[in-house]
């Protein structure tokens, strides 16, 4: 007989999750509370525009072929993957840096800056991709359920060998002098929601997976992946029920047996949640049948990730000068970031351009434009802004970007204009504090000390997400719903 499996949330991390389970023989299905499938890999559409609303840019392009490749199909026959380069422009000050993941193009940059320069930069990318051997083959796809399992001397070598007690920033200042130059290979740790000057200097691997192994665009957008992995888990006889909010875990015996839609029981042999943790072990189990996240400690000693501002703006008009991704940072990158993680409003903002339109004429009418800028933004927890004041500052970063560009009357060419806040990550997706990346992936954060894929305090309970090990970033999290699966398997025998 089948094990039955209930699955909450179709974000991307429940999705691969399901896809693995189904695959192996367990009867599947998943309740999204929402009415569409891939969580923050959204997609608004409006008047004729659409827009990604979520995740932008492809890393680990493997990552993303192995929930196809592991379940015997092509991924190629679900979409479509090109490789971008040059894959980003970095405008800091007046200067413009185009981002290639060619070594001749890169090596003409950095020897444009200085010749130490690209001595150091060649320094680092030797130091983090040892590193970064590391965490992929000890660390990122290794589960944890018992103390042994990080606490044990080779453990504790490995870990001691990716030195992370520096933070990313001043990891990067010891190899290359040039400020500008640190600032562009340390902003991307906000691709996970953590400062470069607080944050783990390990998270210096993510420019170095952008360089060494491109940026890649999936045709249709973003959200044309979250469709593919719904079709493939339907095509292996999954079940999605859509605008099926789960309000309780059934417990019995210190044990998940079900789930509660709107006071119907769902009975279940296990439940893997893709809902965010902290809003799960809040809300969703009895306070009774869980120690070790008790209200307090989800609401005064986790530490959360910042938020964003998003700006989704549907425009008469083309921007071939503009990437398809571009960095505008602020003359002072770390005071900037200094202002968010303490709730205030940024003064000079950096922000992120996304411009899918210059390859892509699914987004929008011809001869417009979908862009869509990003702002990082404080979260919830110290400070809460009304509409009206996400509204005002938003305006403002239209007439920023509108200067910065030299883009002459930008504004008077918006024919759509939505705006997506904290508030709305909060009500829309039930992220803790209107976080845009879960947990902060702070030391005491990641790996053992993140909320683990099988739940410590209930048996039949797993986790997958950007709140739970491994972490954040599309890659890491369809890894998260792969190592909940198999956390499960371990469990429930199909032979039994």
């Amino acid at each position: 007989m089948k094990k039955e499996v209930s699955i909450i949330g179709a974000g991307i991390g429940g999705l691969s999750a399901a896809i693995e389970l189904q695959h192996s023989g367990y009867d599947v299905t998943i309740f999204e509370k929402n009415h569409q499938v891939g969580g923050k890999m959204n997609r608004l559409e409006v008047d004729g525009f659409k827009f990604d609303m979520g995740p932008t840019i492809v890393m680990m392009p493997d990552i993303y072929k192995k929930p196809f490749i592991d379940t015997g199909v092509n991924p190629d026959d679900y979409f479509t993957m090109e490789r971008i380069d040059p894959f980003m422009d970095v405008k800091i000050n007046d200067k413009q840096y185009v981002l290639s993941s060619d070594l001749v193009a890169i090596t003409q940059q950095f020897e444009n800056a200085d010749g130490i320069d690209m001595l150091g930069f060649l320094n680092y990318l030797s130091d983090i991709y040892g590193k970064y051997l590391n965490a992929k083959d000890n660390f990122i796809y290794q589960s944890y359920r018992s103390f042994k399992d990080f606490f044990n001397v080779k453990t504790l070598i490995n870990s001691f060998k990716l030195k992370t007690f520096s933070s990313s920033f001043n990891d990067m200042k010891k190899f290359i002098p040039n400020q500008e130059l640190q600032y562009l290979l340390s902003f991307q740790t906000l691709y996970i929601g953590i400062s470069p000057f607080s944050g783990p200097s390990i998270y210096n691997i993510i420019p170095m997976i952008e360089l060494l192994y491109g940026i890649w665009y999936i045709k249709g957008g973003m959200y044309e992946y979250a469709l593919a992995l719904k079709k493939r888990f339907e095509e292996l006889g999954g079940r999605i029920q859509l605008d099926s909010e789960v309000t309780r875990i059934e417990t019995r015996n210190r044990t998940a047996t079900g789930i509660t839609i709107d006071g119907v029981s769902f009975p279940a042999d296990a439940v893997v949640v893709n809902a965010d943790f902290p809003y799960a072990v809040e809300n969703l189990i009895p306070q009774n049948n869980q120690k070790t996240y008790p209200k307090k400690r989800v609401n005064q000693k986790l530490k959360y990730s910042m938020s964003c501002l998003l700006l989704y703006l549907g425009t008469d008009q083309k921007y071939p000068n503009l990437n398809l991704h571009t960095i505008k940072m602020a003359s002072d990158f770390e005071n900037n970031v200094n202002e968010i993680e303490n709730g205030k409003l940024p003064k000079d903002a950096s922000y992120y351009i996304y411009n899918p339109s210059l390859i892509d004429d699914s987004f929008a009418p011809q001869d417009s434009s979908s862009l869509y800028l990003l702002v990082p933004f404080a979260n919830l927890q110290s400070k809460q802004w009304s509409e009206a004041e996400y509204y005002q500052y938003a305006d403002k970063i239209i007439a920023k970007f509108q200067k910065d560009f030299a883009i002459e009357d930008f504004q008077n060419h918006i024919q759509v204009k939505k705006i997506f806040t904290p508030n709305n990550f909060a009500s829309l997706y039930n992220s803790k504090f209107g976080t845009a990346f879960g947990l902060k992936p702070t030391l005491l954060q990641s790996n053992y000390f993140r909320p683990h894929n099988k739940f410590k305090d209930l048996n039949n309970l797993y986790f997958a997400g950007a709140s739970t090990h491994p972490g954040a970033g599309v890659p890491i999290v369809i890894t998260s719903g792969e190592l909940a699966a198999n956390e499960l398997k371990k469990d429930f025998k199909l032979n039994e």
